[in-house]
Order: C-alpha cells, then sequence, then structure tokens
C-alpha cells in the first residue's frame, strides 16, 4: 500500500515488465536491419549492473556520511567524465584527460560550492542526500558540453587549417588565429543547454522535477529545485567548455605560435 507522500515501490517482476519495453526496441532493430540489436542487449545488462553497483555503493556512503567517503565518491565520478568528454574526439590529443579532468573539476566544485553553500545551505556541506545527487547532475552536464565543445574546436581546426594559418601569417597571435573556431565551439557545446531551458517544462518534465513528485513533494517546491538543476546546469556547461577549449587551444599550438597540425 502507498500513502500521500511515498513511492510505489516496484517488484522485480515490473522492472522485468519494463525490460520489455528493450525488446520492442530489439524488434524494430531487427526488423529494419539496424544491427544494433546486440548493443541494445549489452547496454540493458550493463545499466542494470552499473545502477544497482552504485545504488550498492551510495547507501553506504548515505549511511557513513563522512566527508571523505563524499570526496573519494566525487573523485571518481569525475575521472569517469573525464575520460567520456575525451573519448569522443576523433584524433587523439596529448594531455586531453588531464585537461578534461582540469575543466570538469574546476566547473563542477565553483558550481557546487555555490548551489549547496549559498543555495540549498545543506548543515553540513557534505550531506550526500545532497551534494552526490548534485554534483552528479552538474558533472553529467559539464562532460556533455565539454565533449561537443572538445570535438567541434578539433573539427574546425582540421577543416580550417589553411585559414589559421594564413592569419598566423598575417601577424595574429596563436590564440587570435583560432579564436573564431573557439568561439564557434564554445556556442556549439552551450546550444543544448539553451534549447533546454527555452523548453523546459513545455516538452518535457525534467528529471529532478519528476522524481521530488513522484516521492509526493509539492509540485511548486519541484519547479524551484528544478529552476536551480536549470541554471547550474548552464553555469556549469559554459564554465567546462569554455576551460576545456582554451586549455585545448594550447595544445594545438606551438610555443612560436604555429598549428600543429599532424593533431588533427
Amino acid at each position: 500500500m502507498s500513502g500521500a507522500g511515498s513511492v510505489l515501490d516496484l517488484s522485480l517482476g515490473q522492472l522485468g515488465l519494463a525490460l520489455l519495453l528493450v525488446g520492442v526496441v530489439i524488434a524494430i532493430s531487427a526488423y529494419q536491419g539496424l544491427g544494433i540489436g546486440r548493443d541494445l542487449v549489452v547496454g540493458s545488462l550493463r545499466a542494470v549492473v552499473q545502477l544497482y553497483l552504485v545504488g550498492l555503493i551510495l547507501a553506504v556512503v548515505f549511511q557513513a556520511a563522512q566527508w571523505y567517503w563524499v570526496l573519494l565518491m566525487l573523485a571518481v565520478m569525475t575521472a569517469v567524465a573525464a575520460q567520456a568528454a575525451t573519448s569522443r574526439l576523433a584524433r587523439p590529443m596529448p594531455g586531453a584527460r588531464a585537461i578534461a579532468a582540469l575543466a570538469l573539476t574546476v566547473s563542477t566544485a565553483v558550481t557546487l560550492a555555490y548551489v549547496i553553500g549559498v543555495i540549498v545551505q545543506a548543515r553540513p556541506w557534505y550531506e550526500p542526500q545532497y551534494i552526490i545527487p548534485i554534483a552528479g547532475m552538474i558533472l553529467g552536464s559539464a562532460m556533455t558540453s565539454a565533449a561537443l565543445a572538445g570535438d567541434r574546436l578539433q573539427g574546425d581546426l582540421r577543416v580550417r587549417a589553411d585559414e589559421v594559418e594564413a592569419r598566423l601569417a598575417l601577424g595574429f597571435s596563436g590564440r587570435e588565429a583560432v579564436q573564431p573556431m573557439a568561439r564557434t565551439a564554445l556556442r556549439a557545446a552551450m546550444i543544448p543547454t539553451v534549447n533546454g531551458m527555452m523548453t523546459v517544462g513545455l516538452v518535457q518534465l525534467p528529471g529532478m522535477m519528476t522524481g521530488q513528485i513522484l516521492a509526493g513533494s509539492s509540485p511548486l517546491l519541484a519547479i524551484k529545485y528544478q529552476l536551480v538543476v536549470v541554471f547550474m546546469q548552464a553555469a556549469a556547461t559554459a564554465l567546462a567548455s569554455l576551460l576545456f577549449v582554451r586549455l585545448a587551444v594550447g595544445r594545438y599550438l606551438t610555443p612560436a605560435h604555429q598549428l600543429r597540425r599532424y593533431l588533427l
């Protein structure tokens, strides 16, 4: 039974029924010859295993409620996000993972400190119930924006390498020569966030808001938290993509302001 303010529990049988939805996708893939059936099966199994493992780890961290366990959890999350952000690059870039880790760490730390310390005002600051889910949302947005920015920057530099070298020949510094590509990369990284802000609540109910409503919170309270999420994700994506692009540009230029074409 379920009362007001409680969440309906789901049995393993109900989760099995949810898995049938993936079966529909696999059937469509097979019928249309998409060749993604195996990936769907593997992805579904990985999702189950990964989420249950994370759930068990979070249960331990929540119960311990110690700052060092929380920081260790955040460090692991950041390392995974840095790896994911750089895996999208068409060609390897020296120090890409370190650049991504630094960009994600700074953007997440700044945004998270402001949200937890100034807006939410959780006490203690390392309260796992707040800091881990919020950090996860910030990291997810920052990771996506850094990946988009890096991929777009590398692609534009490859296509417009002659333009960059022409600008260098005209006396522009290295950073001035690549500034148009850097600006385009930052814009590309920010577009999904801006579009999401334009349609939030109209096209979809976001995860934070949906989760709180399902948990029995007032829709108005859920909206307040969702607005915080929207604004913090905008800040995190801007900071992460800016830092990643600025640091990455230095890898594509020599100290003598020459373009390293072999990295493109």
